[in-house]
């Protein structure tokens, strides 16, 4: 049996899966350089220690930032929009900030537990696609770019800190 608009949503779930494939590559590339390698307490090098602590510190950073821009936008939805329109902003904002937390959490065991990220984080933005799609009172669209909010927040760290880098590189000159 072929329900009305299932060609639409499973075009859709797949377009989703190759968004999300081109975040994952690039992840995968650079969080390897992020956590280094794993060292007893006490050893010469203090190098992974000091890289694991930036990587909590980003990664709270980029949940506080994630948080902030969550609810400055869902007011702003709330007001411009309807509550229901918010509220479906809402949900897929904070599937983007549990999304987070999983990343986060794959990439603090990548080369202590794992030798790569998993992709079954991947099956909570699906199953919220596909549960919008099914259910009326859910918009795909506000659920889908609350999902983004936390690209949003990445886009804001890096603008922030190529910013800095620049002021330094100037101030040395």
């Amino acid at each position: 049996m072929i329900l009305p608009g299932s060609h639409e949503s499973s075009q859709l779930t797949g377009l989703v899966c190759e968004f999300s494939n081109l975040s994952d590559e690039s992840i995968e590339t650079t969080s390897v350089s992020v956590t280094g390698e794993n060292s007893p307490p006490g050893s010469e090098n203090s190098e992974p220690a000091g890289s694991m602590r930036e990587f909590y510190q980003l990664s709270q950073e980029l949940l506080i930032v994630t948080l902030a821009l969550t609810g400055i936008i869902f007011i702003c939805v709330w007001i411009f929009y309807s509550l229901n329109i918010a509220l479906n902003y809402l949900i897929g904002a904070c599937t983007g900030v549990v999304y987070l937390r999983m990343l986060a959490k794959d990439v603090e065991r990548l080369g202590r537990e794992k030798s790569q990220l998993s992709k079954t984080r991947l099956a909570l933005l699906i199953a919220l696609i596909l549960l919008a799609s099914q259910w009326n009172q859910l918009k795909i669209l506000p659920i889908f770019l609350g999902f983004l909010t936390y690209k949003a927040a990445l886009i804001i760290y890096v603008i922030r800190t190529a910013f800095i880098s620049d002021s330094q590189k100037v101030g040395q000159s």
